[in-house]
């Protein structure tokens, strides 16, 4: 049977004249899909009010976490000492969102313990 965590964390959209709206997140991983993340925002936040998720390989997570990595329409990076920047690219335009460092890595740990 599948395992599955779920994290919600902070986060903060940064958003083109560099303010930061504060967005809850949900950051989940199953291990019926082992290699990927799923990154999860609520509806308000984007364009057609649907919720947002966002999927993309662990890998990219934990490279990310270290330096500056990219895969596809999505881009990881440190921001500082203490956060990380996700970036979100989709035809309707780009999101950047900043996390908490501690909580990506806690997240990221917690789902290699369950992959084994």
């Amino acid at each position: 049977m599948p395992i599955t965590l779920e994290q919600p964390t902070g986060a903060r959209l940064l958003t083109a004249d560099e303010q930061e709206v504060a967005v809850p997140a949900t950051l989940r991983y199953t291990s019926a899909d082992p290699q990927a993340v799923h990154f999860v925002f609520p509806p308000w936040i984007s364009l057609d009010g649907e919720e947002v998720t966002w999927t993309f390989a662990r890998a990219l997570l934990e490279e990310g976490l270290a330096g500056p990595a990219a895969l596809g329409n999505v881009q990881v990076r440190p921001h500082g000492d203490s956060r990380t920047v996700v970036e979100l690219r989709a035809e309707e335009g780009v999101a950047a969102i900043s996390f908490a460092t501690s909580a990506l890595t806690r997240f990221l740990l917690s789902s290699l313990r369950v992959s084994g």
